[in-house]
């Protein structure tokens, strides 16, 4: 049987992509790492790995793969978007919204698109 073992990103900067998420989702560096690709795990027991690899590829406007981060309700989504737009994410002009979404459009400092999903919307 076959299960998910990592989510990988590409990133033109390793350095910043660490910082970045190790602070967005309370992950640590699994390993030293090495300057073209890190590995990072949940600091507090098991969970999803996050793997940041060097890419010189561009980032795409309407990814086909992304991140969805859950919140429990829109207080907390509306506290988890500012608090990782104060990270350095930045909001998205996202053209496919829904009339009455329950996710928030973001970009990593390096353009990765990722959404944050009030999981309690109607």
């Amino acid at each position: 049987m076959l299960t998910i073992g990592s989510i990988v990103l590409g990133v033109p900067d390793v350095r910043r992509a660490v910082a970045f998420w190790t602070e967005a989702l309370g992950y640590v560096p699994r390993d030293e790492g090495e300057e073209h690709w890190v590995v990072l795990v949940p600091a507090q027991g098991p969970g999803v790995q996050l793997a940041l690899g060097l890419s010189e590829s561009p980032v795409q406007e309407h990814p086909r793969v992304h991140l969805d981060l859950y919140t429990a309700d829109a207080a907390e989504q509306a506290a988890e978007v500012e608090r990782l737009l104060a990270l350095g994410a930045r909001s998205v002009d996202w053209d496919r919204y829904p009339e009455d979404p329950d996710f928030v459009v973001l970009a990593d400092p390096d353009g990765n698109r990722f959404c944050v999903i009030d999981t309690a919307h109607g």
